[in-house]
């Protein structure tokens, strides 16, 4: 027998409950989405408040359920590495054994260094960090590279802020909720960070492409030969960033412009560390009249 082509409730409750609250539910995503749109569109403010609101609420959630996941995902890995766990002692005493002699260097190098640096009395900054958090989602198709952190101003988290990884910078704060942050990605349009090269110390600014990757751009030079698997770490030019954070790696060889690959990936980073400003400028004094010098 061929089913009815009637699709009407009929007279089940239950299926007009459901198709009652399935209205009521378009309905009232349509409007919530109509207000935001013209919040956004003439007043951005609110627009930013709004988001940050929610996000404060959905960023423990997400943190919550990126913790189930993670301890999912590493029952296998723990597994693998029982089984393997022979072989791989073997191949880190070899590895060890080959870094010894490049572990002597570097610390000779690195107490020259300091010894040099005394002499000529110069004073480092370290950046002090602020709180460790959790990066509980990115933007990974739209036009714009954003991530949100699970901690803001109750933490000490505040606008401006940079914000690495384990293996380079991953951006900086934009905007800050009571418990969630909102970060600009290095690979956003918006973002522009001054670097140089690790060989030897060749200056350039990184700016975002939108699309996972940024761009290597000499500074005030010409015909600057980029090599694949450059390195690039930041400068401290600005005061923004603390120097010789890694940033990002060349991909293939250019002139004067080189797309570059971050080492940080936000959509496989678990934690990230946010950090005071490396240079802050100063408060004006009480009756200044220009402006504050750093």
């Amino acid at each position: 027998m061929a089913p009815p082509r009637d699709r009407r409730a009929g007279f089940s409750r239950r299926r007009q409950y459901g198709l009652f609250l399935g209205y009521v539910l378009a309905v009232a995503g349509a409007v919530v989405g109509a207000v935001l749109l013209v919040a956004g569109t003439f007043n951005p403010p609110l627009f930013a408040g709004l988001r940050m609101g929610a996000a404060s609420v959905t960023a423990p959630i997400s943190g919550g359920a990126m913790s189930v996941r993670d301890a999912i995902a590493a029952v296998p890995v723990w597994i693998n590495g029982w089984i393997f766990a022979h072989a791989e002692n073997d191949a880190l005493k070899r590895d060890q054994a080959a870094a010894r002699p490049l572990l002597m260097r570097a610390r000779v190098i690195a107490y020259e260094n300091n010894r040099l640096r005394r002499l000529l009395a110069v004073r480092d900054r370290t950046s002090q960090p602020v709180a460790t958090a959790r990066l509980v989602s990115s933007s990974a198709s739209s036009g714009r590279r954003f991530a949100m952190l699970d901690a803001g101003r109750i933490s000490g988290v505040q606008p401006g802020m940079p914000v690495r990884g384990p293996d380079g910078l991953v951006g900086r704060i934009i905007e800050a909720g009571p418990n969630a942050a909102r970060v600009l990605l290095l690979s956003d349009t918006e973002s522009v960070v001054p670097v140089r090269r690790a060989r030897d110390g060749l200056p350039a600014i990184a700016a975002g492409r939108a699309d996972g990757t940024v761009d290597i751009r000499s500074v005030n030079t010409t015909n600057v030969r980029f090599r694949a698997g450059d390195v690039f770490v930041t400068s401290g030019i600005g005061g923004l960033y603390a120097p010789d954070i890694p940033v990002a790696r060349v991909e293939a060889d250019a002139i004067d412009t080189a797309v570059a690959r971050p080492f940080a990936h936000p959509d496989r980073l678990d934690f990230a560390l946010v950090e005071q400003v490396f240079m802050p400028f100063p408060a004006p004094l009480p009756g200044a009249t220009g402006p504050a010098l750093p």
